[in-house]
């Protein structure tokens, strides 16, 4: 598509003596009025217009938003670049190599597959705290992870060099959105496209739902599925609705003793309460400019957990001068500096935008606090934690009942799934005390060590207490509180328990050269905080064994132990198998539980221990001051670390770069690979499209109930060894302590189909009172229960199409690929649901997959649907004229197994095909499809 000008936007920025192609906001009508975020978005309109996919009347309708309005206007969405980690990333990198085949096949140039906008993928998601509190704890976790995923460390290391515009951040660097801010963001891009030189503000998606970290930068930006990644990087648009924008006034200061984590959690308090999914959240007002750049980085990164798109901080001075810190080039910082004051980007207190609602916070207000036991909302004053904790227990341990005062007990709502969708409101966990809470017994269980002493462990104790994650290992001010809490430790002669397992694992090597340049290693090694990785280790459930005899305890006496990380996610079985309860908190808070060793804990009352002297010790005898903090931040940490650290960031350790690597434009797949392998997408694939025909005798794999997430769907977490992955992976003479996760294995589709659907927790409603991946297997006589997987393959040997019945809000969650390319893999044809979370709906689509929805205000049960017809769907073959059909009609007939006196069922389902290039991707049979078609 040749690029169109409606609106003359086409001018020239000097910068110095460079110059570059710029699309100036200032002529659209309206744009003077837009927030920030928005503004981002119509500069991207603007330079992407082509008449057809991005028009003028897209653009004027972003020029003349209507804050208040419900959001109905669909726009395309470009970004300028892609990053992703390494479990999401490896199958985007094996559909690139599948397709470069498929290319050859179909008789073109296997060169021309290549990401048309830059794709970085930093390896972080595989490294596990294996070993801990010992000095050589980060080397030989990093030797177990290449001894692991060697194979796909290879892959990746292939792609390299294979694709143009595509870099990997090897293992050992850091966290994909501690090394997007601290060295890929540019804030504002610049790129020379057929000769001419563009500078547009740097955007970008994430394979990562934590890629709004860099919404802290002023860069716009958000998590997506691997599918959307891939079609981003081959330079597809992303479709989204223009968004209501959320305005968040920050004003006042953080007090002494309070954290940015505090701040953090209390903002995702506030935002889950006021509803803010599907929105855009961005800061103004005058509190901006002092709220410094980690803090913004801090806050950004947890817009998914309060349930936004973004969380977009302007840019100004204090943008600047991290550029600076951080090591960016003074030519970059004139650039952002210019750009954004001409655009109107930069942030100016006295000019505010208009925002769809409005929320204010003054930060002088914000108390210490934690969150838990199971989502991030969950938020804790720290003052009231242990009560909370007693009540919380109740849902966890079991209750004695003599204890109880039946009167006045309260319920509290049973635990939700993990990966909870934002939408979940319902289910909000509210804190309130009551005096006559249940009490639960206290289990006190006595563990003996080999060196003959012991100790009693009960419910509460905290067995991991890690410094990890993202969120707050980019934050110098928690991070050095941290190191600082520990020195005052030491000094007391105070100790971790001997049950917690300590562990750091720093976002970035720059925390390393600080916390030396400080003095502040050895204190926190004294008290077991040992650097156990670069990575995101306990966050995602990457937090290796409890120790071992604290395991044992925990399994042979149900103990409700705990968990205390400062990262963002503790959803239910999560963080280890062994540990029911796990607690958000900032990294000195960490340290302090290491050192409580328990939740049931008051830290105003009761003594962290003794020091030499026996005098009680308290957390405010050792909390270090704010301007300590501070002075330590200005004496410890330079550009130059920056400058050293990110100056070889893509060449890898020795490990790393002795890797055995494939070479030439073709991967050379290995047969035997249980890691890597060809998927089957391009199978049979012609130039022509096959016509879309309507379905005709498919039988339901499974019925599903409400708030079905894509970790019900998609294969998440360990093999079991009795399952169809962990069968699958025996006959390939894998050992089962090598199966490994299923995220490491997601560039195995054979591993993934087998995983799909296959969640422990999944409750198909063909069967009674069974969870996991079963189903009903109707190509037999008697129609047994059977693995989802082994039905599967039989329903496509006979040639029979499959459908899937849902509930409400089905696929919410975090975004996952395999939910939609595992469902596509076992011949799933149609998904049929009351709604649709919207990133696993368009997924779908991408794998060709067609959602429908039931009328409004009926469900299958409402229907009389109980899964055991037979179902045709008719109306879909309109799409082959070009017409996308709103409705198509359905018809269930009883099936053998069908209850005596069933009837057929008729009804029209809504078809949810909702943008013309949606229905092009539906057309090819998937959205991989389309672009090797428009590619060759």
């Amino acid at each position: 598509m040749s690029a169109v000008n409606s609106f003359g936007a086409k001018d020239t920025l000097h910068v110095g003596d460079k110059s570059y192609e710029i699309f100036r906001l200032d002529t659209v009508p309206g744009h003077e009025k837009l927030p920030f975020s928005l503004k981002v978005l119509l500069e991207n309109l603007l330079r992407t217009e082509d008449g057809a996919n991005v028009t003028k009347e897209q653009i004027e309708a972003l020029g003349s938003w209507v804050p208040t309005a419900e959001p109905d206007t669909e726009i395309q969405f470009t970004p300028a670049r892609v990053v992703m980690q390494d479990f999401t990333g490896v199958p985007c990198i094996v559909d690139l190599a599948t397709m470069r085949e498929a290319v050859v096949a179909l008789g073109g140039d296997p060169n021309r597959i290549n990401p048309l906008s830059p794709a970085e993928m930093v390896i972080d998601h595989s490294v596990i705290a294996d070993l801990f509190g010992t000095e050589n704890a980060l080397e030989r976790n990093v030797e177990i992870e290449y001894e692991r995923n060697g194979e796909r460390y290879q892959f990746l290391r292939w792609g390299q060099t294979a694709f143009d515009d595509f870099k990997v951040v090897p293992p050992g660097t850091g966290i994909v959105h501690q090394v997007n801010i601290e060295h890929l963001a540019k804030v504002i891009y610049d790129r020379t496209v057929d000769g001419v030189t563009r500078a547009y503000p740097d955007t970008c998606v994430g394979t990562d739902s934590h890629t709004t970290m860099v919404n802290g930068l002023g860069v716009l930006g958000w998590g997506v599925g691997g599918i959307e990644a891939e079609a981003a990087m081959l330079g597809q648009p992303v479709s989204m609705l223009i968004p209501k924008v959320v305005g968040f006034k920050l004003s006042g200061s953080i007090p002494t003793g309070v954290t940015a984590t505090d701040v953090v959690l209390t903002i995702t308090d506030m935002l889950r309460k006021h509803g803010v999914v599907g929105k855009f959240v961005e800061f103004y007002g005058s509190g901006v400019a002092s709220v410094p750049l980690a803090n913004r980085a801090t806050i950004g990164n947890m817009s998914p957990e309060f349930g936004s798109t973004a969380a977009m901080f302007p840019i100004d001075a204090v943008t600047i001068d991290y550029l600076r810190l951080t090591g960016r080039s003074e030519d970059q910082l004139a650039l952002v500096e210019q750009y954004a004051k001409l655009q109107k980007l930069w942030h100016d207190p006295a000019d505010e935008a208009v925002y769809s609602e409005y929320l204010e916070l003054d930060l002088s207000t914000v108390v210490p606090s934690i969150a838990g036991p199971k989502r991030p909302q969950d938020r804790i004053v720290l003052a009231n934690a242990k009560a909370q904790f007693e009540t919380d227990l109740t849902d966890y341990a079991e209750v004695d009942h003599d204890l109880v005062d039946l009167e006045g007990a309260e319920s509290f709502p049973a635990s939700d799934p993990p990966g909870n969708s934002p939408e979940d409101e319902h289910s909000q966990h509210l804190h309130h005390h009551h005096s006559h809470a249940p009490k639960t017994a206290s289990k006190p269980t006595k563990v003996d060590l080999s060196d003959g002493t012991s100790y009693t462990l009960d419910h509460g104790a905290v067995t991991i207490a890690a410094i990890t994650s993202c969120t707050n290992t980019s934050n110098p001010s928690v991070m050095l509180a941290a190191g600082l809490l520990a020195r005052n430790a030491v000094k007391k002669g105070l100790k971790a328990k001997p049950w917690v397992k300590t562990t750091l694992a720093p976002g970035s090597k720059v925390v390393t050269d600080y916390y030396e340049k400080a003095g502040l290693t050895k204190d926190l090694e004294d008290l077991g905080f040992y650097t156990v990785g670069y990575g995101c280790t306990t966050c995602i459930g990457n937090s290796g064994p409890l120790i071992e005899e604290v395991s044992a305890a925990v399994q042979q006496n149900d103990l409700a132990v705990t968990a205390v990380l400062s990262g963002n996610r503790n959803f239910e079985g999560r963080i280890n198998p062994d540990v029911k309860m796990n607690y958000l908190a900032s990294p000195p808070l960490v340290i302090a539980y290491s050192l409580a060793g328990s939740m049931n804990f008051d830290f105003e009352t009761d003594p962290l221990g003794q020091d030499r002297d026996g005098n009680d010790v308290f957390l405010k005898d050792i909390w270090p001051d704010s301007a300590e903090v501070q002075s330590t931040i200005d004496s410890s940490i330079n550009k130059d670390m920056f400058t050293n650290q990110y100056a070889s960031v893509f060449e890898g350790d020795e490990r790393w770069r002795t890797l055995p690597t494939p070479t030439g434009a073709i991967f050379e797949w290995d047969a035997e690979s249980t890691y890597v392998r060809k998927p089957p997408y391009f199978d049979g694939m012609t130039m022509e499209t096959t016509p879309v025909t309507d379905i005709v005798g498919a039988r339901v794999l499974a019925k599903l109930g409400d708030s079905v997430t894509t970790d019900h769907i998609s294969p998440a977490g360990n093999i079991k060894a009795d399952s169809p992955a962990g069968r699958y992976l025996s006959e390939h003479g894998v050992e089962r302590k090598d199966f490994n996760s299923y995220g490491s294995r997601r560039g195995n589709h054979e591993v993934m189909i087998r995983g799909t659907f296959a969640n422990i927790r999944l409750k198909n409603q063909l069967l009674d009172g069974v969870e996991g991946g079963f189903t009903r297997d109707f190509t037999q006589a008697d129609a047994p229960q059977s693995f989802i997987y082994d039905a599967s393959r039989n329903y496509q040997a006979a040639g029979t199409p499959l459908v899937i019945f849902g509930g409400k809000e089905y696929g919410s969650g975090s975004s996952r690929d395999w939910a939609a390319k595992g469902t596509s893999l076992l011949g799933v044809k149609a998904v049929v649901t009351e709604s649709f979370e919207r990133i696993h709906r368009s997924n779908l689509i991408g794998m060709g997959v067609v959602p429908l929805q039931f009328p409004a205000g009926e469900s299958a049960d409402s229907l009389g649907l109980d899964g055991t017809e037979v179902v045709s769907i008719s109306g879909l073959e309109q799409l082959n004229e070009g017409v996308t059909p709103k409705t198509v009609h359905v018809v269930a007939e009883p099936g053998e197994h069908s209850p005596a006196g069933k009837q057929t069922v008729e009804f029209d389902a809504v078809v949810r095909i909702d943008t013309p290039g949606e229905a092009d991707y539906y057309r090819n049979g998937g959205i991989l499809q389309y672009v090797l078609r428009s590619l060759v």
